[in-house]
This record gives C-alpha cells, sequence and structure tokens, in this order.
C-alpha cells in the first residue's frame, strides 16, 4: 500500500515535501518512483529511487529543484520540492516496483500506485 501526502498551493520559488508512506511490501529489493500527471499532459516520470544499490534518477527538469530519499525506520519515501514553478502544477503519485525500473525514461508500468496529491504552483 502506498499513500501520499504533503499536496497543496504553493507561489513559485516555494518548497514542498511529499511524503509516499509504503506498507506492505515483503521484500527488501524495490524501486519508489515519483510522478506527475498535469491536466490533457501524459503522465510523466519524476524520480526513482532503488533501494537494493541506492541508485537516484531525475528527469533534467527537476535536477537541482528535486530530492528524493527515504527514511528506512518510519517505510517513508519523500520527495522534497525547492524552487517550485507553475510548470510543477500536477497531481504527483508515488509508486513502486520490485523490479530494477529506476531508469531514464522511468517506464510507467510499475505495479503498485498511492492516490496522488495535488500541487499547485502560482502566485
Amino acid at each position: 500500500q502506498l499513500v501520499e501526502s504533503g499536496g497543496g498551493l504553493v507561489p513559485p520559488g516555494g518548497s514542498l515535501r511529499l511524503s509516499c508512506a509504503t506498507s506492505g511490501f515483503s521484500a527488501d529489493y524495490y524501486v519508489i518512483g515519483w510522478f506527475r500527471q498535469a491536466p490533457g499532459k501524459e503522465r510523466e516520470g519524476v524520480s526513482c529511487f532503488d533501494t537494493h544499490d541506492g541508485h537516484k534518477y531525475y528527469r533534467d527538469s527537476v535536477k537541482g529543484r528535486f530530492t528524493i530519499s527515504r527514511d528506512f525506520a518510519k517505510n517513508i519515501v519523500y520527495l522534497q520540492m525547492n524552487n517550485l514553478k507553475p510548470e510543477d502544477t500536477a497531481v504527483y503519485y508515488c509508486a513502486a516496483d520490485y523490479r530494477p525500473w529506476c531508469y531514464d525514461p522511468m517506464p510507467r508500468g510499475y505495479d503498485y500506485w498511492g492516490q496522488g496529491t495535488q500541487v499547485i504552483v502560482s502566485s
């Protein structure tokens, strides 16, 4: 099960931290990905984290602004988003898969998905 939280309305240049609480994953190895979908656009991969080897990926448009991290004790994966831009406005989803699907471009066929959290960047 995946449950996102932390979305909201922020002005351009602001910050948000999204959380993805994970539970029920029996294997130590899995990949967590963050995706987003803006109105009228296809869902796109934003960032992912491979718990097996610690590999992280970011799409070019968020490099240097977004950071993915994991709290092992709490089983939460975070997406820290700084210097937000209006084009970051979207519903953000976390997803998980046991396959090593953390690379460019991020596959969209992850097996497990959260319900999504809305992020609006607007003045």
